[in-house]
């Protein structure tokens, strides 16, 4: 997907762990069709990595919003655990900021 995003050529497919954009994204989606989470009716831990960077890439108008796509972060952004962790980004967000205006009044 970055590839595709910086407009770069994807690496030779005997190269690449990942095939090509279009290979990926049609798997990606197969899958997402099958169930609910990646690998059928489990969460795992690549539903956290994926969910998170579906939600990112999404916002950013990286990859188009198909209902498969936009049903599935929903589904991961409204675990109780994904609210958990926002809340403690948010924290340690604030914090850095704090530290950061800290140090440069301190300067």
């Amino acid at each position: 997907m970055i590839d595709r995003a910086m407009k770069r050529e994807p690496a030779p497919p005997g190269m690449s762990p990942y095939s090509d954009y279009d290979t990926m994204f049609g798997t990606l989606v197969e899958a997402l069709r099958k169930g609910p989470y990646l690998l059928g009716e489990r969460l795992s831990a690549a539903d956290i990595l994926w969910g998170t960077a579906l939600q990112w890439m999404t916002s950013f108008k990286l990859i188009p919003e198909l209902p498969e796509i936009t049903a599935y972060i929903a589904r991961i952004c409204s675990r109780p655990s994904f609210a958990r962790v926002t809340a403690d980004d948010a924290q340690l967000a604030a914090a850095h900021e704090a530290a950061v205006a800290a140090a440069v009044q301190a300067s």
